[in-house]
């Protein structure tokens, strides 16, 4: 594959299971906001960069122009193609960016903000549901979470992981899986991600779904929340905001975490992020376990640093869960790329490299990963 190449389109839809897509952090403020049709004002607080038009100038540098302002499916490139391919019956986002016309900044080094005309984009990709649990999405206050929930409410589409108050961060989101039952979501943001234990959702307070440790009392709290929820032939996605962004250690603690909530509640799949690139993958006991699942969308072209970690390449993963008994049926990798803040089909090298970096990260957890016919990565794993 490269940059300007183009996969197969025959489609996967009578595969049997529950098609669902995930994906990494999705940061559509700051440059990404610039360039679309109605941005916000561009101010910014850091000490890098006071203007978000500089991270447009960044990556135009690095990569050549950018057709500004692109129209609302432009960011997403190459990955509605692979949308249309996979037909999944539900599409599930980290949203890492406040939607606001808030100036109400709080003072920490990056804040993220999009314009609510600019939300569009993401009904543009045809997005289900949007995680909210995360170190972000309060980056403009209070009001800038209150316009966030209320933007996509008027999208009609699905959020999760915060609220107005502790119960609505704690409710999930449910989601119809297209006929064949439903897809429940359940998120949480941890300090290990750098959200502030101050975002916590309150009984009367606005914020984040938090959880402020991976001790065993806390897996028996959040399993009690999400069996007190499910229905029999229900699947279960926890998502977690958790962990350092550069890195591909994953600890015992968050092993332990995920094994446990398997077991105790059920889970199809712990959909993880934070980390800036991929991390490995595990599946324990015929259930999905994505540690982290690196970046999807952000203006980051052109700035240096990390660049051993590939923070450029951005998986898509398409998961199939059996609706009978739920577990792993298969999980598709399809490799992208960002370039000039869109998202592109990578060289056979890049593909290569993300094939050979998941293998040696994922062998200590015995699953692999393989090249598929089709250029995509498939998982494999020892069946329990």
């Amino acid at each position: 594959m490269s940059a300007t190449g183009q996969r197969p389109s025959e489609t996967s839809t009578e595969e049997p299971g529950i098609r669902l897509f995930l994906c990494g952090d999705v940061m559509t403020g700051r440059g990404i906001d610039q360039v679309l049709p109605a941005p916000c004002n561009p101010a910014i607080y850091e000490t890098y960069l006071r203007s978000a038009v500089d991270y447009v100038r960044l990556a135009e540098r690095a990569h050549g122009p950018i057709p500004w302002p692109v129209d609302l499916f432009y960011i997403w490139g190459v990955a509605l193609d692979e949308f249309r391919r996979a037909q999944p019956h539900v599409r599930i986002i980290n949203l890492e960016t406040a939607i606001t016309h808030s100036s109400d900044y709080v003072a920490k080094c990056i804040n993220y903000r999009m314009s609510p005309k600019n939300a569009s984009c993401l009904a543009a990709a045809g997005i289900d549901c949007c995680v909210l649990a995360n170190n972000h999405v309060l980056d403009w206050g209070g009001a800038g979470l209150l316009e966030t929930l209320s933007t996509l409410d008027d999208l009609r589409i699905g959020r999760v992981g915060a609220g107005r108050d502790r119960a609505e961060a704690e409710a999930p989101a449910v989601l119809d899986a297209g006929g064949e039952g439903r897809v429940l979501v359940f998120a949480l943001a941890m300090p290990t991600s750098g959200t502030p234990a101050g975002w916590a959702a309150g009984p009367r307070r606005a914020g984040v779904n938090f959880l402020p440790d991976l001790a065993s009392a806390r897996v028996h709290e959040v399993a009690e929340q999400i069996v007190g929820v499910k229905r029999p032939g229900d699947v279960a996605i926890l998502s977690l905001h958790w962990g350092p962004n550069w890195g591909y250690e994953v600890t015992a603690a968050e092993r332990q975490f995920a094994h446990a909530l398997i077991d105790e509640a059920d889970v199809s799949v712990v959909y993880g992020h934070s980390s800036h690139h991929p991390k490995p993958i595990e599946v324990y006991r015929n259930r999905l376990i994505l540690y982290g699942c690196g970046d999807f969308i952000n203006d980051y072209e052109g700035i240096a640093g990390y660049a051993d970690f590939r923070g450029d390449l951005r998986p898509m993963y398409f998961v199939r869960i059996d609706p009978v008994s739920r577990d792993l049926l298969a999980l598709e990798i399809v490799p992208l790329q960002a370039h000039r803040f869109r998202l592109v089909y990578p060289s056979t090298r890049d593909v290569e490299w993300l094939l050979a970096r998941l293998e040696l990260e994922c062998r200590s957890l015995a699953t692999g990963v393989k090249r598929q016919d089709d250029g995509t990565i498939g998982l494999t794993w020892p069946r329990a």
